[in-house]
């Protein structure tokens, strides 16, 4: 008995310290390779009817060229009846190319955010890939997503945040799992 409860304790040990390493250590970005699905809530600070909100998303990340394209969509449900929304489904796709920096791509196309232009790029860090997509509005501010999604041992996590000025308008929270390679 004295050995089984060893032999528990000893790999209990083990699993944590490598479930510990895994998430201090910067993954390659083929570890987002797939298509993903999952759901989210949404909160928002600018509308009155619909404060909270439920988002089917997709996401697909896969290779190209040097870099990667990232497809996601969303199934959003904040406009209409707040007893029987309307639902609209957007969809958004950019190719990140390698840029001078470790673990930093810049989006295809994203040139002079000031010419109506989006301005985006992608970061890896640890387990946690961020796209940033900004855009230069006509008055001179500017609206920033902030999409991270993070690996974890059992699918995805996503956080996002919509900014207009500096302040936050959007957040939605949820998790994906991985349906296909």
């Amino acid at each position: 008995m004295m050995r089984l409860t060893a032999f528990f304790a000893t790999t209990t040990i083990v699993v944590l310290l490598s479930v510990t390493a895994w998430a201090q250590s910067t993954v390659n970005i083929s570890a987002f390779y797939g298509k993903w699905s999952g759901s989210a809530i949404s909160e928002s600070n600018i509308s009155v009817n619909f404060r909270l909100t439920a988002r089917d998303m997709d996401v697909e990340v896969r290779p190209r060229d040097q870099g990667f394209t990232v497809l996601w969509t969303t199934v959003l449900r904040q406009r209409g009846n707040p007893n029987d929304p309307t639902a609209e489904r957007r969809s958004t796709e950019l190719t990140f190319e390698p840029t001078n920096r470790p673990n930093v791509w810049r989006a295809v196309g994203s040139n002079d955010p000031l010419v109506d232009e989006r301005f985006a790029w992608a970061r890896l860090n640890k387990q946690t890939l961020t796209v940033h997509s900004m855009v230069i509005r006509n008055d001179g501010g500017y609206d920033l997503q902030v999409y991270d999604r993070t690996l974890k041992p059992t699918g995805m996590d996503l956080e996002f945040t919509a900014y207009r000025d500096g302040q936050a308008r959007r957040t939605a929270k949820g998790r994906l799992v991985k349906v296909a390679n």
